[in-house]
């Protein structure tokens, strides 16, 4: 098969070079860009669910991966393979929205420290009652093995994930999953009435 003029007709799709792939593309052959996605979307999708952690914004934005792609002619094979760009456009993709989300984030709290601000501080009963909840939450908590209140309090004081947690800890995965939601569970049962 020619890189320098694929045939429309006879392209096998599966077998053609990224190369050829992109040249039909570029020539507007849209079946050329279903064979790039098909042949690419799985790593990227799997890239941008690793970094945003959300299967919606992960999906959104391997798709806008390949529109871009399609779009404008980003791609120079002379610095690297495609799926290295690829790999690239996602992971930069995705910290500008990290960012984004970040800077929402910092809005929103700025915000509720405004209208806190605003209200004034709780009055000596609302501060009673915010101090008696917080005294029950810690004794229920002394109440729960020492094994899942370890995981829940890493997780609710430190934030970590899951999955951070089991790197910490050095244990399984499914090990922390398991002990945080026995932990969850005795701690609601243990504060149902008490709140």
């Amino acid at each position: 098969m020619s890189s320098d003029s694929p045939n429309r007709a006879s392209l096998d799709w599966s077998t053609a070079s990224d190369a050829d792939v992109l040249q039909a593309m570029r020539s507007g052959q849209t079946d050329a860009l279903s064979a790039l996605y098909e042949r690419y979307s799985r790593i990227v999708y799997a890239l941008a669910l690793r970094l945003l952690t959300d299967p919606q914004e992960a999906e959104d934005l391997t798709h806008e991966v390949f529109l871009s792609i399609w779009q404008r002619n980003l791609y120079n094979p002379d610095r690297g393979s495609l799926s290295s760009f690829l790999m690239m456009m996602t992971r930069s993709r995705a910290i500008d929205k990290l960012r984004s989300r970040g800077s929402k984030g910092r809005f929103l709290q700025r915000w509720k420290g405004l209208v806190r601000s605003d209200s004034g501080s709780p009055s000596p009963l609302e501060q009673l009652s915010i101090d008696e909840r917080s005294q029950r939450v810690h004794e229920a908590l002394a109440q729960i093995p020492d094994t899942e209140r370890q995981v829940l309090e890493i997780a609710y004081f430190e934030g970590l994930s899951q999955s951070e947690i089991a790197d910490r800890l050095n244990m399984p995965l499914g090990t922390v999953k398991s002990r945080s939601r026995q932990g969850l569970t005795k701690l609601r049962s243990l504060l149902q009435n008490a709140l």
